[in-house]
């Protein structure tokens, strides 16, 4: 009941730290997607490039990212630009595996009959490689929305925008007033953003994949 009183008293304020949260995660995992596809296309036909991309890219998701948060606040100060830069990085990395993976998978026998018909190379990527291998790009990009819209919460260190400050604030504050309804109000938001994010991706998949790949 008290959780609820919380809640019901502070809708407002709530609603706006929820729209933060969700905003930057999107935002950077977009970023990240970008920025991975990129790399992605640019290494997959090398054996060596895609190897150490995919090598560093998991070698990458080991960095704490306090400790990453931390060094960027010496170039960047506090706030949203080392909150998103963190973020944006670590979006990328999975991203990054499983397109480079997913290119990789592409039958040869489709590529050439691609170019036998007079498809130039950057067109081949387009029309019939990227549409093959979409099913396992956004099976990364799920998986790294997930991921994002969890660690967005340490960005609070910061003075990042989000639900992270009301995380904290109450963890700081445990055994006073309302401390424990903030911690649990900012963990079940961040929750439901993470199940509303899958869910459009899931839909996105299901328009998107098509039911030859699925």
């Amino acid at each position: 009941m008290n959780l609820w009183n919380y809640i019901d008293g502070r809708v407002g304020f709530l609603s706006f730290l929820t729209y933060q949260h969700a905003s930057l995660a999107f935002q950077t995992v977009l970023v990240g997607t970008v920025v991975a596809l990129i790399v992605a296309v640019l290494v997959y036909r090398l054996p060596l490039g895609s190897a150490l991309t995919l090598t560093t890219s998991r070698v990458a998701l080991t960095i704490p990212s306090l400790a990453l948060l931390a060094l960027l606040i010496v170039p960047f100060g506090l706030g949203v630009v080392p909150s998103f830069i963190m973020l944006a990085f670590f979006a990328a990395l999975p991203v990054i595996g499983n397109a480079i993976v997913g290119l990789r998978s592409v039958p040869p026998s489709v590529i050439e009959s691609a170019r036998g018909i007079g498809l130039s190379r950057w067109k081949t990527l387009v029309s019939v490689e990227l549409p093959i291998a979409w099913p396992v790009i956004l099976t990364g990009i799920r998986v790294s929305t997930q991921m994002i819209v969890g660690v967005a919460a340490i960005v609070a260190y910061v003075l990042g925008p989000g639900l992270g400050s009301l995380i904290f604030n109450g963890l700081s504050r445990l055994g006073g007033a309302n401390a424990l309804e903030m911690a649990l109000t900012g963990t079940i938001l961040i929750v439901l953003i993470a199940l509303v994010f899958d869910a459009l991706l899931a839909l996105l998949g299901r328009v998107t994949i098509s039911k030859g790949l699925s």
